[in-house]
């Protein structure tokens, strides 16, 4: 009987072992589950506000003056004055004096000249006596019609001529003498000195190179979409050009000067198929006051705003708004994408200009999105992040793990 008992005993004790188990699994506290539904996207968006703006057109361009001449010298001589500026970058007023060759063979030859000329003087007034005793004598004989060579007629023309041609040497010793004095024939700088103190130069020798200070000059190449944006300013037109502002940086710091669209070259390049415009700065070098916060040298590149077109009721908005096809996304109310087309008037560096698909108030996706798709929900900026969904653990499972502990203690003790 006794061994029947022993026999029961490891049954039972496995049965035992295999309820607690089960008795363990069912109070082990349940995780709880998580919604596996994905927050919207934040997205980044304008509200499109419209505006009435000027339409700026870039360009570029190296800045040049106006004016610019080679002097040559138009007699020849010995070079015997040069004036203290007379070097690269001296500034001149227009009439101050560069050089002086030597005058004197000039002025011996004036003198020649003069004496020339009173002697044909002294000639004509000789022939033109003797033409009148010739005319008194013949209306004394009453012989009838006077000839023309019983007045000495010839000799007098001859002597005209004589004494105009002793006045025109004068003159042309005397332009000769004033040639000896080179001025600048307007204001500005010496760019090339070619010559110097006791050089002896010859007729159309270069003397240097002088570039007008009044005036700089940007030649700018404008395509036909720029000239869709521009008033260019007609060959009639005197005033009210397009107002153009440079930018350039100099030691370092930004610098901008004034200037406006005055011309165009009127003829299209065959190479680049651009047609040039003209900017015009004043006093680039501050020579009448200080027309610039900085002098603007010839020579320096300078990237170029020139005034365009004003139009009204127009958007700006980031390039980067902008899709590939054409299309920008919207946010409507309910916090959903919607794919709308515009019309875009002009793309500038940053920015471009939509002129028709928007309207106030419309909120324009900025966020570049991978997978964009029409009604996807998304939020923006201080929108509340929606709460994540949890799946309630049930009634019987326990909320601590200290808890489960202590029943599996519990039941230990009780086998």
């Amino acid at each position: 009987m006794a061994f029947k008992k022993r026999a029961l005993l490891p049954p039972l004790i496995i049965l035992v072992a295999i309820a607690i188990v089960v008795l363990l699994m069912n109070l082990r506290p349940q995780i709880p589950m998580r919604s596996m539904e994905r927050p919207a996207v934040l997205v980044e968006v304008q509200e499109a506000q419209p505006e009435n703006i000027n339409m700026i057109v870039a360009g570029q361009g190296n800045v040049q003056p106006k004016h610019t001449t080679n002097l040559v010298a138009q007699v020849s001589g010995q070079i015997v004055e040069i004036s203290p500026n007379f070097q690269n970058g001296g500034f001149f007023n227009e009439g101050d004096v560069l050089l002086r060759i030597d005058p004197q063979d000039y002025e011996v030859a004036l003198q020649s000249a003069k004496a020339n000329l009173a002697q044909a003087k002294a000639a004509l007034a000789e022939e033109s006596a003797r033409a009148q005793v010739a005319r008194e004598e013949w209306e004394s004989l009453e012989l009838g019609e006077i000839p023309a060579l019983g007045l000495r007629e010839p000799q007098v023309a001859s002597a005209v001529a004589a004494m105009q041609s002793a006045e025109a040497a004068v003159a042309k010793a005397q332009r000769d003498l004033d040639r000896t004095v080179i001025r600048a024939p307007f204001a500005g700088l010496l760019s090339n000195k070619n010559v110097d103190l006791g050089q002896f130069i010859n007729v159309g020798s270069q003397i240097g190179q002088l570039m007008g200070t009044e005036t700089a000059e940007i030649r700018v190449p404008l395509s036909d979409r720029d000239l869709a944006f521009l008033n260019l300013p007609s060959t009639e037109q005197t005033d009210n050009f397009p107002r153009v502002q440079l930018r350039s940086e100099v030691a370092g710091v930004t610098h901008t000067w004034q200037g406006n669209l005055v011309r165009s070259e009127g003829v299209l390049d065959s190479n680049s198929r651009v047609i040039y415009g003209v900017v015009e700065v004043k006093d680039p070098y501050n020579r009448n006051g200080d027309t610039h916060p900085e002098i603007l040298r010839f020579g320096r590149f300078v990237a170029l705003d020139i005034e365009g077109l004003f139009v009204e009721n127009v958007f700006r908005i980031p390039r980067y708004a902008l899709t590939a096809d054409g299309n920008v996304w919207l946010v409507d109310e309910d916090r959903r994408l919607q794919r709308q087309h515009v019309e875009v008037l002009r793309a500038e560096e940053n920015a471009v200009v939509i002129n028709e698909g928007l309207k106030a108030g419309d909120q324009v996706v900025l966020t570049q999105l991978a997978n964009a798709l029409p009604s996807m929900k998304v939020r923006l900026p201080g929108d509340p992040l929606p709460q994540q969904m949890e799946r309630k653990p049930d009634e019987n499972s326990k909320d601590a793990v200290g808890d489960e502990d202590a029943d599996q203690t519990a039941n230990a003790n009780k086998e």
